[in-house]
């Protein structure tokens, strides 16, 4: 679970300073990646991009195209279930829209596979979609 904490952490930081482009370090990130590590995204986010996301370059990618979206995220809550070498984490979080300012809480299950004490597999799991797709792109 430690591993899980450090790299959500990163990841927030990461995205909150805006991505490589604007000059943020993705080391902490890395730090708790495989080097072979694959994010499958779902079809019908801002984010989604090519689908599946690999190595650290991919997932470096997704996560300048994920500080694109989103301006903040805070994890609400985050409860892990693990079993062997998968964590699934049960978590609400709440994101704030780069293009319109809006914000949106929201619940997402995610499938992680740990091995040797590194990420090797993201599976994220939103519960609506439609509506993440909303808050990015209609202002209000």
């Amino acid at each position: 679970m430690a591993l899980m904490n450090r790299f959500y952490a990163a990841e927030a930081e990461y995205v909150a300073a805006g991505g490589s482009s604007s000059g943020a370090e993705f080391a902490a990130v890395a730090a708790c990646l495989d080097p072979d590590v694959v994010l499958y995204q779902a079809p019908g986010l801002p984010f989604t991009g090519t689908g599946a996301w690999h190595g650290h370059q991919g997932i470096q990618a997704f996560l300048d195209l994920f500080a694109e979206t989103w301006q903040s995220m805070d994890l609400i809550e985050a409860r892990p279930l693990i079993d062997k070498d998968t964590v699934v984490m049960l978590i609400q979080a709440r994101f704030r829209a780069r293009a319109t300012g809006r914000t949106i809480e929201t619940r997402i299950v995610q499938a992680n596979v740990v091995t040797d004490g590194r990420i090797t597999e993201f599976r994220p799991y939103y519960w609506d979609p439609a509506a993440i797709a909303d808050v990015c792109s209609r202002p209000r």
